[in-house]
Order: C-alpha cells, then structure tokens, then sequence
C-alpha cells in the first residue's frame, strides 16, 4: 500500500508542486494550506509522512507538530519546510520532534531523498521493536516452560 503524505503549506504553488511531485513518486498526498487544517485531516485518517511550512498564519509549523505529537504516537514522520533557514531553527524543529528540516527553495529529488529516508528509518525501527517484542517473549517464555517441565517430571515422578 502506497504510503499517505499530508501536505501543509500556505503556498499554493509550493502545495501544487510537492503534490505533483509526489503523486508521481507513487505516494497518496493531501494538501492543505494551513494547521487547522491539517489538523481536522490529521484526525480523520493515518499518514506517514506530514511535511509542513514552518510559518503560516494562525498556528505555524512548530505548534502543528507540538499537536501532532500529543495527539498519537510519535510514528508519523515530520518533515519541516522554511524559506526562511536558520541554524537555531533547524535544532529546535528536531528538537521538538521534527525527523528533519528541508529549506525552500528545495530540490525535488532531495525531497525525495529525505522521504525515501525518513521512511526506511521508521521501517528499522518498527522491525526493531519487533525483534525485541520476540526477544523479550522468548525471554519470558522459556523459563516458564522449563519451570513446567521440572514441575510434571516432579509429579510423574512421584
């Protein structure tokens, strides 16, 4: 299944373009030009990736990923895009949550990249907990049935 890309920016030519683009790379985008917005989408249906201005009107991009991270878990990844870069801006979007920073005006295919990134980073990560779901199980798991084991010779036994 094609992975969900919501699209925030109040830039109708950079939503345009990013939608285009995107859409051609195969993934399912929803553009919308401001938080609220994104917000009401956001509820209504899983993304995977929210990619959004860091300056719009009325809520910008660093309160939109405060909401998002309080809202469910910290799965989704959240791309921030600025035409106006800074060192200090760039370090307080990752420290707040962000899973990287792209500057305006941006190269397609570096998007591309930090998507294609970004994606394979949460892909590790889900396969990690898995790994240490099992371990953890297997853990737990054989020392009961080892218990159970002595338990029934015992018993047999006797």
């Amino acid at each position: 299944m094609a992975e969900r890309i919501l699209v925030v920016d109040d830039d109708a030519g950079v939503r345009e373009a990013l939608s285009e683009f995107l859409l051609s790379l195969g993934y399912v985008v929803v553009v919308v030009e401001n938080g609220e917005e994104a917000l009401a989408e956001y509820k209504k249906s899983e993304f995977d990736v929210v990619m959004a201005d860091l300056i719009m009107p009325n809520m910008d991009g660093m309160e939109l990923l405060r909401r998002i991270r309080e809202m469910k878990n910290n799965e989704v990844i959240f791309l921030m895009i600025t035409g106006h870069p800074s060192v200090g801006t760039a370090v307080e979007a990752i420290n707040r949550g962000a899973d990287d920073y792209i500057t305006k005006p941006f190269h397609l295919e570096d998007v591309k990249l930090r998507i294609a990134k970004a994606l394979e980073k949460q892909t590790l990560k889900g396969r990690l907990r898995t790994a240490q779901g099992l371990a953890w199980g297997l853990m737990l798991s054989i020392p009961l049935w080892l218990l159970l084991g002595i338990i029934l010779v015992i018993l047999f036994r006797g």
